[in-house]
């Protein structure tokens, strides 16, 4: 199992309102640099959020959801610093409502 951490809000707020195409841009240049790869995606409706594992966080994101999901807590703990109004919320898959984490609505 693989746990996955996001932070998640609304997409136009994740995609228009905050620098987070810098952001990540910047990650990737530096994970390229370092040979690292990539463990970080940006998800716009992920099907995992219309689970009943996250309907309330759900219910707190005014409009089509967006994510940034991750196996790296420490990137997602340094985006919700940094974003300030996103939601925060982890899983392990598969299990027996997430089957694929990147699957989109």
């Amino acid at each position: 199992m693989t746990t996955y951490f996001f932070v998640a809000a609304s997409e136009k707020f994740l995609t228009v309102e905050e620098p987070l195409d810098e952001i990540l841009k910047e990650r990737m240049r530096n994970y390229k640099e370092n040979n690292k790869e990539i463990d970080f995606w940006l998800l716009k409706n992920p099907s995992f959020l219309h689970t009943t594992q996250f309907a309330d966080l759900k219910a707190k994101i005014p409009s089509t959801p967006a994510v940034v999901l991750s196996t790296d807590k420490k990137f997602i703990t340094f985006l919700k610093l940094r974003l300030e109004f996103v939601a925060v919320g982890e899983f392990e898959c598969p299990n027996a409502e997430i089957i694929d984490p990147f699957k989109v609505e």
